[in-house]
This record gives structure tokens, C-alpha cells and sequence, in this order.
């Protein structure tokens, strides 16, 4: 999998009546099983494939990051008419078939009912649980949305400095203390290619040992990976905080959170208290859901999470 390079978000302010129009349990009435039968379809692929928790991390990340969680991420490009899926960074984004599944039998038990952006909410949510991060309720009602255009994927990529970043995320309603936790949080689990740290390793404060485990990693052709947490790999925890205090962080970003005045007293937090972090993290995790969703009339319920309604 290419590298969660992003988790430098772009977040956006959610307009007050969208939100309130989320809620927990918004499908209790209308599709009551909706929220369980994405829990099996997530942990039928989690017990094949443990990976697949940064997958949906991911996944979710870079659909919400560019137009708000609309699920404009899964639109497949076609002849002459190309997606947010065709770009760069989303090129090698995966999971799209657990998703799939997930619509098929929400389809077949609750007809033009639940939304792709919110089985998108809810894979997430229970992989992360799966994984053994925090188990967090997330409002529904979010509507799928009716663009997905390469033009507007604009991410950051993993070299961006803590001070940009900050930028970033405050000028999207987010605070320092959301940044630090979504992109450790998201960097637990999950895989970089070389050519995406290269630069760390000719940064001498690295960690010797894990400096020259890296290197003769990255001497293998064909753009190799490596854990970006390299002590619980699978699961959503700490411990890549702990990582970062080491001078063990993988990506430039990573590591410079944990060197920067304005962010190194919040991983000094995390690193020594898994249930602080986690409990961040939930929160961290519901807000970023939120981000510029569509709500009542607007947009739509597809029908395929790939194609828009009207076949475009």
C-alpha cells in the first residue's frame, strides 16, 4: 500500500444545520440492522487481513479531506471524465471492495437507504475498534455528493512542515491538539515506501539502529515498505509517540511533531498514556467525520458507492 502520506488534513468548518442534522442512530427506524451489517462485513475482511484498519483510515481521511466526507473518493474515474480516485495520492487507496460488499447488503435489506459516506464512517470506526483502538460512537446521516472532480485533491504530503500544518488545520477549525492526534493516531498502524522517508535517513539524530535497519530495507528495488509504527504495527495505540521521543519516526512529519515546541509536549502526553490518547483520538476521529457533510436533500443515496445515481 502506498504510504498514508496524508493524514495533513485540509478540514473544513461544518455548517450548524448539517451537523445537527446527524445523529446517533439515524438509521435505527429505517434500516435497523444498517450498523451491524457493516460490523460483519469489516470484521469478516479484518480476520483475513489486519491491515486493512489503516486501509479505512485512510480511506476516510482522504474522502473527507478534499470535500468533506461525501464519499466523492469512491466515484471510479471513466473515459474522458476522471475522479478524485485517479489522482496521485489516491491512486493506490484500497478497501473500495469492502465497501462494495458492505452497500450490496444494505441494498438488499434497506433499498436507497444508507449513505456511502456513512458506511465509509462506520468501516472506519469499527476497524479501528478491531484493531484495538478506541471503540467510539459516530453520528449518521450524512449524504453522498454529487462531484468528484482530480481538480480539487489538493494534500500535503508527509514533509510538511509542523508549522504549515498547524495553519492548515487552524484555518479548518481544528486545533494543534487534533493534528498531533489524527496524524500519529493514523500513522500507528500502516505502511510508508522508501521513497517517502528517504530524507530521514540522512537526518544523523535518527536512531542508529533503526536508521540502518531502514537502509538496507530501502536498498531492495521496486520501492519498498516498512511499518510506519514499528513496535505495534497493527495496532491503534501509543506507542509511535514513544517512537517519535526516540528520534524513531519514520516520516519527516512524524518526527518533527515530536521536535517542535508548539506540538512535542502533546506527544510527551500520548506517549506516556495510552488512555489519553485514546480517548483523543475518539474525539479527534468524530470531529474530522463531521467535516462539510450533506444532510437532508442534499446530494444523494447511491445506490452503487462508484457511480453517481444518474449513471455519470
Amino acid at each position: 500500500m502506498r504510504a498514508i502520506t496524508a493524514l495533513f488534513f485540509l478540514f473544513c468548518f461544518v455548517a450548524p444545520s448539517a451537523l445537527a442534522q446527524l445523529r446517533q442512530g439515524f438509521y435505527g427506524r429505517s434500516c435497523p440492522r444498517a450498523e451491524s451489517i457493516v460490523a460483519n462485513v469489516v470484521a469478516s475482511r479484518f480476520r483475513r487481513d489486519r491491515s486493512i484498519t489503516a486501509a479505512f483510515l485512510r480511506m476516510q481521511f482522504h474522502d473527507c479531506f478534499v470535500r468533506g466526507c461525501d464519499a466523492s473518493l469512491l466515484i471510479d474515474p471513466r473515459p474522458g471524465r476522471p475522479s478524485e480516485k485517479s489522482t496521485g495520492p489516491n491512486a493506490s487507496v484500497r478497501g473500495y471492495e469492502v465497501i462494495d460488499e458492505a452497500k450490496r447488503q444494505l441494498e438488499a435489506a434497506c433499498p436507497r437507504t444508507v449513505s456511502c459516506a456513512d458506511i465509509v464512517t462506520l468501516a472506519t470506526r469499527d476497524s479501528v475498534a478491531l484493531a484495538g483502538g478506541p471503540r467510539y460512537s459516530v453520528p449518521t446521516g450524512r449524504r453522498d455528493g454529487l462531484r468528484s472532480n482530480p481538480g480539487d485533491v489538493n494534500l500535503p504530503g508527509p514533509t510538511i512542515p509542523v508549522s504549515a500544518s498547524i495553519q492548515l488545520f487552524a484555518a479548518q477549525g481544528m486545533n494543534t491538539n487534533d493534528m498531533v492526534t489524527l496524524i500519529g493516531g493514523g500513522h500507528s498502524v500502516g505502511v510508508a515506501h522508501c521513497s517517502l522517508f528517504r530524507d530521514r535517513l540522512a537526518d544523523p539524530a535518527m536512531d542508529r539502529s533503526l536508521n540502518a535497519r531502514l537502509r538496507n530495507t530501502c536498498r531492495a528495488p521496486n520501492d519498498p515498505t516498512v511499518f510506519l509504527d514499528q513496535r505495534t504495527p497493527f495496532t491503534v495505540d501509543n506507542a509511535i509517540y514513544g517512537e517519535i521521543r526516540r528520534q524513531r519516526g519514520i516520516l519527516r512529519i512524524d518526527q518533527n511533531l515530536g521536535l517542535s515546541g508548539s506540538t512535542r509536549g502533546i506527544v510527551s502526553s500520548f506517549a506516556s498514556s495510552n488512555t489519553l490518547f485514546r480517548q483523543r483520538f475518539a474525539q479527534a476521529m468524530v470531529k474530522m467525520g463531521t467535516i462539510r457533510v450533506l444532510t437532508g436533500r442534499s446530494g444523494e443515496i447511491r445506490r452503487n458507492c462508484r457511480l453517481f445515481n444518474n449513471g455519470r
